[in-house]
């Protein structure tokens, strides 16, 4: 069946931590639901809106907010760096200050932006921060050997990803009042938090015991699974979610891992109405939407045939009836 409007702006609501938060991180074991989830649509119709930073190999889009701000990364002479992207079409590169790699994953809608970054004495070792009013913050999961903060929201929580040190799984993170909760999806092997809610709501991805990468939601202490027809697999990568619980990411034709740039990718929306949307860039061998607002606008990605990465927009008026 789909989720209902009902059950999806329940999961919305305010009060995600309603439970509180461990003053360091510890795998959770709530109870889950499990909801599967019907392709119903696509927008082959709707117009994208194309752009790429100047002088970039590659760009990345990662995030947009209620005024069209965009926030992502890209590369250039051989080095990552994050942006910002207003909506008139002008770019200013963040870099966290002495980092060989930066990049901008989530801003809201007063501005702040989320990340993660490495030092040239650490390569290896991948660091979050937020910044706000031009200040830089480091926040890492406590005992994290490389950390990814993908989202946050405008009371300032932070969500994402983090590893402790050598090559184990990743675990899901949220950064609520200055202390992290560790996200673990019961019985799953990985567990990948994308961004979060103005009310504190989590969504990302898992991998279960056995079967393709799905699709989670974290609220009032319990996670809720949406599992997608025919097998077909999640992007572990990010996706995103907006104040009215719509949910962007990418899935794969091909069985998992489901990979970014590989052929056969689609961007999706999951809209709080329970219809499921795929999106596909005109021509583009694979697409991956990662960041919604609350007007609905939608930023994502696309790889054109020679295997570069560019970034779109895509609006309300395309894919919301």
């Amino acid at each position: 069946m789909r989720p209902t409007a009902r059950l999806l702006y329940a999961l919305m609501s305010a009060g995600a931590f309603a439970g509180g938060c461990a003053d360091s991180p510890a795998p959770t074991s709530p109870p889950k639901r499990v909801i599967a989830v019907d392709l119903v649509r696509d927008v082959s119709e709707a117009t994208f809106t194309p752009f790429a930073v100047p002088g970039a190999t590659f760009t990345l889009p990662l995030d947009i907010n209620e005024h069209g701000v965009i926030v992502g990364r890209y590369a250039a002479a051989g080095r990552t760096h994050g942006f910002l992207r207003e909506e008139t079409g002008a770019y200013t590169t963040i870099d966290f200050p002495g980092s060989n790699f930066s990049v901008a994953a989530s801003i809201n809608d007063s501005g702040a932006v989320a990340g993660w970054y490495t030092l040239p004495a650490a390569p290896a070792v991948r660091h979050g921060f937020i910044l706000k009013a031009g200040v830089f913050t480091t926040i890492d999961p406590p005992g994290s050997a490389f950390t990814n903060v993908l989202g946050i929201n405008e009371r300032g929580d932070a969500s994402g990803r983090y590893r402790p040190p050598g090559t184990g799984p990743f675990h899901g993170f949220a950064y609520q009042d200055g202390v992290f909760k560790t996200l673990d999806v019961p019985g799953a092997t990985e567990t990948d938090a994308f961004k979060l809610a103005p009310s504190g709501v989590v969504v990302g991805g898992f991998i279960p015991i056995s079967g393709p990468e799905q699709l989670f939601v974290f609220s009032h202490d319990e996670f809720t699974t949406y599992a997608l027809p025919n097998g077909k697999s999640i992007s572990l990568d990010n996706g995103g979610v907006n104040s009215h619980g719509d949910m962007v990411g990418a899935y794969c034709d091909v069985a998992f891992p489901c990979l970014f740039a590989a052929t056969g990718t689609h961007g999706f929306l999951l809209t709080s109405r329970g219809e499921f949307t795929t999106i596909d860039y005109p021509g583009a061998m694979a697409t991956q939407a990662i960041g919604i607002n609350a007007r609905g606008d939608i930023a994502g990605a696309w790889v054109d045939g020679s295997a570069v990465s560019r970034g779109f927009v895509l609006t309300s008026r395309g894919v919301v009836p």
